[in-house]
């Protein structure tokens, strides 16, 4: 059926639009973004194919993995800040208390 082409072609666009954002190193997409859009390509994809319709099943599954992927890679981790106790967390300028004489 012709929906299901649709919904597989909007899949791919959303998939090569994501491919420059998981190859970027420097990337970084907040948690609250990548993981709900994850979890409803997972669940549209779940959908997809009950319905029958398993190109945009596996088009949106493959979403939700890319998403997923960009979760894992280029979320900001806090875990990662402090893991190099060499690296100054405050700049000189401001650390210590300032007194106005």
């Amino acid at each position: 059926m012709w929906q299901d082409i649709v919904f597989l072609c909007g899949s791919v666009f959303s998939l090569l639009v994501l491919v420059p954002t998981l190859r970027d190193s420097m990337a970084n997409i907040p948690l609250g973004t990548s993981l709900p859009s994850a979890t409803i390509g997972i669940i549209y994809g779940t959908a997809f194919f009950t319905l029958g319709m398993n190109l945009s099943a596996a088009g949106s599954f493959l979403t939700g993995i890319m998403w997923s992927l960009i979760a894992i890679l280029r979320s900001p981790n806090p875990l990662n800040d402090s893991a190099d106790p060499e690296v100054e967390t405050q700049s000189p300028r401001y650390s210590g208390a300032q007194h106005a004489d």
